[in-house]
């Protein structure tokens, strides 16, 4: 079979199409044949190598993870003989870029039946990351929410989640004029330019009294400023740091009555099994219902994973990055 890794740090051109064996899955495992691939932008920063700031450090050779989409060919010990054939969708953390993966099926997601290859995608760590931060930020019907970084693959779900948990206003940062429409559409009613320096100013006049909920990805900066829109009770949840600069937020930006906490979807789901699985149940709803869309910014095939990259890392995408075995 094919797979994409990468032995040296550097631009995209690093990573290389290899061949290797098809691998056997392990106890409560699966081997799933690829259908499509979901790229995370964090594996294009762990590409970058020491450039990128201890928080991305990954060892060589690099092995990109992703949200991979695919059928159950064979099972490991332990796993039921009953997921042969079954359309599935998994986070797979290692070696995602290949023809074949094996998958827990701990966390393993049964696709409903007519359910697109791009919506599938986002169920086992998009929409549930958006879903959980939204969640653990405690977000209520007619409040306030500014999500940055609204126009990419977990961002665009987010606006779109928040407005089906009832919230009242929903301000949506992004970094050009087509993403900012972009946001819109999907249900934005406030877009403001982050990459303005005004743009904390732009989100105070839409929400004057401040704002109740932050989802951010980006850290530095951009979560500096953002704790101090909160308005007094409101929580900031991060779920990243693409910036590199998790250092910025002070200590004394919170005395205001207001929160910040970290999430991770491998934190949530050790922490909170049951609430974690709820979330993919809800999320999925919502998508066979057409009340979450995923918007596709590129469908590339698996040699084309240094085009994939570039695309995240010059955050030019508008949705999600695919790539297809």
């Amino acid at each position: 079979m094919r797979r994409i890794r990468y032995h040296e740090y550097g631009d995209p051109e690093v990573l290389k199409i290899e061949e290797a064996d098809v691998p056997e899955p392990g106890p409560g495992q699966v081997l799933v044949r690829v259908e499509a691939i979901g790229a995370h932008f964090v594996d294009t920063k762990s590409r970058q190598g020491p450039t990128s700031g201890a928080l991305f450090q990954r060892p060589l050779p690099g092995k990109p993870g992703g949200d991979v989409v695919g059928t159950v060919e064979a099972v490991g010990d332990g796993a039921d003989p009953a997921l042969i054939g079954a359309r599935v969708a998994a986070l797979v953390g290692e070696d995602a870029y290949a023809d074949y993966v094996t998958a827990d099926t701990s966390w393993l997601v049964l696709v409903p039946d007519g359910l697109d290859t791009a919506t599938a995608t986002v169920l086992p760590m998009a929409a549930p990351v958006a879903l959980g931060a939204l969640r653990i930020a405690r977000t209520a019907p007619g409040e306030t929410v500014l999500v940055h970084s609204a126009a990419g693959g977990i961002g665009h779900l987010a606006v779109q989640l928040a407005k089906l948990l009832g919230a009242g206003t929903v301000i949506a940062t992004a970094s050009a004029p087509d993403k900012l429409a972009f946001t819109r559409e999907h249900g934005a009613d406030a877009a403001v330019d982050h990459t303005r320096g005004d743009w904390p100013d732009r989100v105070r006049d839409a929400a004057p009294h401040g704002v109740d909920v932050v989802l951010d990805a980006v850290g530095g900066d951009v979560l500096r400023h953002s704790v101090d829109l909160l308005a007094p009770l409101g929580r900031a949840v991060t779920y990243g740091a693409a910036s590199g600069d998790l250092t910025g937020v002070p200590l004394t930006s919170v005395f205001g009555l207001r929160t910040l906490t970290g999430f991770t979807i491998m934190g949530w789901r050790k922490s909170a099994p049951e609430q974690a699985r709820r979330d993919v149940a809800e999320a999925t709803e919502h998508a066979v219902a057409g009340r979450l869309c995923t918007a596709v910014h590129a469908r590339l095939p698996l040699t084309e994973a240094a085009t994939a990259h570039r695309l995240l890392e010059e955050r030019t995408n508008l949705g999600r990055v695919l790539l297809l075995p």
